[in-house]
């Protein structure tokens, strides 16, 4: 391997949400300047309730996030709405007792505080709203709303799924409307009966329930979803907590008491949409990460973990890489995205499934799905086998990433002992 030095290049992010600063925190550690733009006086979250799997625990702590304290230990089981079971998502102990938990229930805003506290000091360019990004052999523009002009050696789309950088890339793609919308909702109270580190998911037959335990700035709690088919073209102007706490009392406590007891100004509410998976995110110098890329529905509890996922591998790539070279540069974005594209489009794909499967079924089939799902392995197959499988990969592709990391910034300082 060269021991010579790479000269840092130039990287631009556009958008502020995990997606975003997991690709600048790794860009940053790899060596290369970075600018994190995001168009709103600041970064702010989307919504409130957030689930995190092992595998962007292990990315975040990598990236230098706080992650002690970060949620609270789950284990998640799917049940029917009279609580009999039907799928257990089972992981290792051994990864379960390293990142907390099968998974974690957390807020978002607690996420967002702690990557943003990692960001080292003047990456975060607030107020900056990208209107056309423009790119040659040579490098990329951003062009911004108030004239300005930035210039950079890679430019990422981190902008979501609307994202600029993508319909610049690969034009205009249909959002594909699930027809489902959800009620969701938080309460942090330490005295609240529920079922310690448990990630409960319940369906009837057209309506899913789910409850899982939080940590929020030190606080426990839980935090919950509610739901249902709902045509995308008529917007949804009902009361959020009325409705919720009726569809709630189709189920076993604690899912009812826990609705009831929640604040109506912590109530959410948003449609199920995504699209369908790219096969290619990267041209030229450009990539893509997160919803940019793979916009994927709330039933795979795995966005804003499969976008942290994105941004840490996305900078291991740019490591050592000469980015005022394209063909490097070219290569790069290629080997980031190659093997990102199978793990999140059937993510996308199965919460995609899932959702029309318990949500849109005809019904007269539906009892016989609920007998298949009560009688059978299949959704244990697909959902408390496949997860945990998934979980692993992704584990093992950080450890390998991080082991080629660690080489070549070894390299690096045998090049240059002030890097």
């Amino acid at each position: 391997m060269s021991t010579r030095t790479v000269t840092p290049g130039r990287v631009a992010v556009i958008g502020a949400g995990p997606a975003g600063m997991a690709t600048a925190l790794s860009v940053h550690q790899a060596g290369h300047e970075v600018a994190l733009f995001e168009r709103y006086p600041q970064a702010r979250p989307a919504g409130n309730i957030l689930n995190l799997w092992p595998a962007p625990i292990k990315a975040l702590g990598l990236l230098g996030v706080d992650t002690d304290d970060l949620g609270a230990p789950c284990k998640t089981v799917f049940r029917n709405v009279q609580g009999r079971q039907r799928v257990v998502v089972n992981l290792p102990e051994d990864i379960i007792r390293d990142y907390g938990g099968g998974f974690i229930g957390l807020l978002r805003p607690e996420l967002y505080e702690r990557m943003l506290a990692a960001l080292p000091e003047g990456v975060l360019r607030t107020d900056h709203s990208v209107q056309r990004v423009e790119q040659g052999e040579s490098g990329v523009r951003l062009h911004f709303a108030d004239g300005s002009v930035h210039e950079a050696d890679v430019v990422v789309g981190a902008d979501g799924i609307n994202s600029l950088v993508r319909r610049t890339l690969w034009g205009e793609s249909p959002i594909r409307q699930h027809n489902l919308h959800i009620f969701g909702g938080f309460l942090l109270d330490d005295d609240i009966a529920g079922e310690p580190g448990l990630c409960l998911i319940a369906h009837d037959r057209s309506v899913q329930a789910s409850v899982t335990e939080i940590r929020h700035q030190g606080r426990s709690g839980y935090q919950w979803w509610l739901l249902e088919a709902h045509d995308a073209r008529e917007p949804y102007t009902g009361d959020l907590h009325a409705r919720a706490t009726e569809l709630a009392r189709r189920f076993k406590s604690p899912v009812p008491d826990l609705v009831a007891a929640t604040d109506p100004a912590h109530v959410q509410h948003w449609p199920i949409r995504d699209r369908k998976p790219l096969k290619q995110w990267s041209k030229g110098r450009a990539t893509l990460v997160g919803d940019a890329a793979h916009p994927t529905s709330p039933y795979a509890a795995y966005g804003a973990g499969m976008a942290t996922e994105d941004g840490y591998f996305l900078g291991r790539r740019l490591a050592g890489v000469d980015l005022s070279d394209h063909e490097q540069v070219r290569r790069a974005l290629q080997a980031f995205e190659t093997p990102r594209k199978p793990h999140t489009a059937r993510q996308s794909q199965t919460a995609y499934v899932l959702g029309q499967v318990f949500h849109h079924a005809p019904k007269p089939l539906r009892p016989v799905r609920d007998a298949i799902l009560d009688h059978t392995p299949l959704l244990q197959k697909v959902v408390g086998e496949a997860t945990p499988g998934e979980i692993i990969k992704q584990i093992a592709e950080i450890d390998q990433a991080e082991a080629a990391f660690d080489r070549i910034a070894g390299t690096r300082k045998k090049a240059d002992p002030a890097a």
